[in-house]
């Protein structure tokens, strides 16, 4: 493989996503549909959040980031991936999408930028939410520090991401989770359900 060994984090997200791809090939068209209608909620908030993300960060990160190559984030072991950002991203993505994102995280070796992107740009058609909702210091403070009304509006969209992915309460990712290990499929990346931290978020609300 180009570049040296693939990295856990690599195989782990390229293993998920093929046992994903293999679910998809096999299911009925009514329980794909049944998982999209349980995911409508959450694209909508994504809309809302890419709305914002353009209106008042493009040109921050754009010319900051992306063109200087200096993001540490944007690499493909810098981000954490849930199981439900596989699955919901595979829902709403065409079978060579999700190719090209396979043969993605099958490289190793990207250089200094993001691994996911390609000459078309972002191969995720709904990118993980850790990384659509990271911002760095300093473009925080470059945007909110002349418009506070809009750090008010990025306060309400992060509570929001809270009631998808936060098991504090039933949220999306931790019923996404649940419902595919009742099929008989399991991945490290199902967090809701394996990570001790978010484990004793879901104990200290009493829903285990």
């Amino acid at each position: 493989m180009p570049g040296g060994r693939m990295s856990r984090w690599g195989r782990e997200r390229a293993e998920t996503l093929e046992e994903i791809r293999r679910w998809l090939s096999g299911a009925g068209r009514g329980q794909v549909e049944r998982f999209r209608e349980q995911a409508a909620p959450y694209l909508a908030f994504r809309a809302r959040l890419d709305e914002f993300l353009s209106v008042f960060f493009a040109g921050v990160c754009t010319r900051s980031c992306y063109e200087n190559s200096r993001s540490a984030c944007c690499s493909r072991d810098g981000i954490i991936v849930f199981f439900a950002d596989l699955l919901i991203n595979a829902l709403c993505s065409a079978p060579e999408e999700l190719q090209r994102l396979s043969d993605a995280l099958r490289r190793t070796g990207a250089g200094d930028r993001c691994s996911y992107l390609g000459k078309g740009g972002c191969m995720w058609r709904v990118r993980p939410v850790v990384c659509a909702m990271f911002l760095c210091g300093r473009a925080e403070k470059e945007v909110f520090g002349r418009d506070p009304a809009a750090r008010r509006q990025w306060e309400g969209l992060v509570e929001c991401r809270k009631s998808f992915t936060w098991p504090d309460r039933p949220v999306l990712f931790d019923r996404l989770e649940a419902e595919f290990i009742a099929m008989g499929l399991d991945s490290p990346l199902m967090y809701c359900h394996k990570s001790p931290g978010l484990l004793r978020v879901k104990k200290k609300a009493g829903l285990l």
